[in-house]
């Protein structure tokens, strides 16, 4: 499910009450691809609850410039919101998902093994609060800048 800031809110809210774990990751997940598969499955088994951060339209053109995203916003929280480990969603305008970590405190904050720990935007927070900061195995040759590439060259 997709949901605002508001609702995710009330939603840790309630996971906190029952001793559940929260796992947050955030990702522009343009073409989704088994490296993005891999790493949402590996997300999900560190707690009980996988939040989603996706960058809207607006950041990914900030991030990877104007040619981005190839899926539009509405169409990759579909299909992110769809996927077996993924609990919730939720779309941010900004370059980051600083807001969205200050706000939830998940007790695991995850990102993938192109980003080193002390590079992750909110795991300061997440540490403080007590949690902790997980980097997934990047698996090679996976990427939509790679794909994007391949087809390109073709």
């Amino acid at each position: 499910m997709t949901v605002i800031l508001k609702q995710l809110i009330k939603i840790r809210t309630k996971l906190k009450k029952q001793s559940l774990k929260v796992v947050f990751t955030n990702g522009c997940f343009d073409i989704l691809h088994k490296g993005h598969v891999y790493y949402l499955n590996e997300a999900k088994k560190l707690g009980d609850y996988l939040i989603v951060g996706l960058n809207s339209d607006v950041s990914v053109k900030k991030i990877k410039g104007t040619g981005r995203p190839i899926n539009n916003e509405l169409d990759r929280a579909y299909i992110l919101e769809n996927l077996k480990p993924v609990d919730a969603v939720i779309m941010f305008k900004e370059k980051t998902p600083f807001n969205i970590i200050k706000h939830i405190r998940p007790d695991i904050l995850v990102k993938g093994g192109d980003w080193k720990e002390d590079e992750i935007i909110g795991s300061d927070i997440v540490k403080r609060n007590g949690g902790k900061v997980k980097v997934i195995k990047y698996i090679r040759n996976y990427s939509t800048t790679e794909i994007l590439e391949e087809i390109k060259s073709k």
